[in-house]
């Protein structure tokens, strides 16, 4: 499967797509053109519908959660854990949720169903079946990421603008249940690094956290082992440690403006574009000159056409 984005005129993606599709002959690969899709607005992608606002859960996969009976055994409840882990980057503080449930699938313990395991059951599907739409990063916008940690376990958001790209978060291990706050809130941090390293690498970006102690880091001269080796690894990275009090919620607030916000991209015009617009002007042509001319099919209009005769080809 061969899928890209031009967030541009389309001018830009006829230019994409002679460039591709010059590629695959160069290649010699073939494409069934009655199975191409061009110039569409959205694209079923991997479980996930893909647009110009952002990246959804797909329709189907939110039937099939609503579909799911209660899991009456440690392979259902794997199974369950499996789709749902699928879109955990859709759902904040995956992990705190699904605790009663992943609980089920470790040794030696026996499987009952309880009433904490049915309401974390219940929210996750909620969870799932509301998901917001996340928006598509820019690589040339500053990247944001919220960090958190609790008992509960370690959680972070990756944010462009006030907006959403992904959640993560995870449970912790047996012994990083002994480890003091400041080291927790640090080990978070790490986390959301290491998970999201093919975006952060490289980029500039800020980090907040509610831990006041984090923003000097850089300069504290005590520093046990495991401090140390973390430091190692966030000082790869273009980043800067901000302090945020309390649990603001930032989150919540983008996603309540997920429905438009991406609009205000859509509608925005280039400089140089209205520049070039302030400078036309209009002119008149007589039927006779204008008779002359040849309407010549355009690159879509030529695709759509052959894609018909080869539709009325197939047997």
């Amino acid at each position: 499967m061969i899928s890209w984005y031009i967030p541009s005129q389309k001018q830009n993606m006829k230019k994409h797509l002679r460039f591709v599709l010059q590629r695959l002959r160069e290649h010699k690969l073939y494409a069934k053109l009655s199975k191409c899709e061009f110039w569409i607005d959205e694209v079923p992608f991997l479980g996930h519908v893909i647009s110009k606002g952002g990246i959804a859960v797909h329709p189907g996969k939110v039937k099939d959660v609503l579909d799911w009976v209660i899991p009456p055994t440690v392979k259902e409840v794997r199974s369950f854990l499996g789709l749902a882990g699928y879109y955990r980057r859709f759902i904040e503080n995956f992990s705190k949720i699904s605790k009663p449930l992943t609980s089920l699938l470790e040794k030696g313990v026996d499987f009952s169903w309880t009433e904490e395991r049915q309401k974390a059951f219940e929210e996750l599907k909620k969870r799932l079946t509301t998901a917001p739409v996340l928006t598509l990063l820019d690589q040339s916008k500053r990247f944001t990421v919220y960090c958190d940690a609790s008992r509960d376990g370690l959680g972070c958001v990756l944010m462009q603008e006030g907006r959403v790209i992904a959640y993560a978060s995870r449970q912790l291990r047996r012994h990083e249940l002994n480890y003091p706050t400041h080291d927790l809130e640090l080990a978070a941090v790490v986390h959301a690094l290491k998970i999201w390293r093919h975006y952060l690498f490289g980029q500039r970006c800020d980090i907040y956290t509610d831990h006041k102690s984090l923003k000097y880091i850089f300069t504290q001269s005590e520093l046990n082992m495991r401090q140390r080796r973390w430091l190692e690894l966030v000082k790869d990275y273009d980043l800067e440690i901000r302090y945020h009090p309390g649990k603001a919620n930032v989150v919540a607030d983008a996603l309540s403006r997920k429905s438009y916000v991406n609009m205000a991209v859509v509608f925005q015009m280039p400089q140089e574009l209205c520049e070039e617009f302030e400078q036309l002007s209009l002119g008149f042509l007589n039927h006779t000159s204008s008779a002359a001319f040849e309407v010549e099919p355009t690159l879509e209009a030529e695709i759509r056409q052959h894609q018909k005769e080869e539709a009325v080809g197939d047997p």
